[in-house]
């Protein structure tokens, strides 16, 4: 668990899931949808449906959830893209608009990335929006990450073309960016 005055990071408990499918599967067409790769179908599940497979959820090491003043408010996670080459990639996603734009996701992602580079060997960390998705970006560079990469009008939503967006951040940036992010 990692914590910022009223933001925690930690892992998901048992007693977390039915809050995670109210996030995550209760809605077919869900608002932050809109921003989380809209482009990939995304299905509601019944809450019965749900719980047959929770326990997937449940003390994940890439998985955990986001609690803002004790109500879990999003998921932060990572997955490995290629891990003989331990590169790994990060996603968070706040589900309810009322939290967007307030700085809680580069609060979230500080933490996340800290817990990361602690405690695996990695040399970068990273992750992939969209170009519509300026709010993520932003978050990116806040954190001081490098645009690594711009894969132009390969994400295809509602009739338009966007780009697709890499960001990244390597160990020793991120060891002298740490100190002005962590004690703000």
């Amino acid at each position: 668990m990692y914590t910022d005055q009223e933001l925690i990071i930690r892992p998901i408990i048992e007693s977390d899931l039915e809050r995670i499918w109210e996030l995550v599967y209760k809605d077919e067409q869900p608002e932050w949808k809109k921003w989380d790769a809209p482009y990939f179908p995304h299905k509601a599940k019944p809450f019965h449906d749900f719980m047959l497979t929770a326990h997937q959820f449940i003390n994940q090491k890439n998985f955990w959830a986001i609690e803002v003043e004790g109500v879990i408010c999003g998921v932060i996670s990572y997955y490995w893209e290629h891990k003989p080459s331990k590169w790994l990639e990060m996603g968070i996603v706040f589900h309810e608009s009322h939290n967007w734009g307030k700085g809680l996701g580069t609060r979230a992602m500080t933490l996340w990335i800290e817990h990361l580079f602690s405690t695996m060997p990695l040399v970068r960390v990273g992750f992939t929006t969209w170009s519509q998705n300026k709010r993520m970006i932003r978050v990116g560079e806040k954190l001081g990450m490098q645009l690594e990469a711009t894969i132009r009008k390969v994400r295809y939503y509602e009739g338009v073309y966007y780009d697709s967006i890499r960001m990244g951040m390597l160990r020793e940036e991120w060891e002298a960016k740490k100190e002005c992010l962590i004690t703000k």
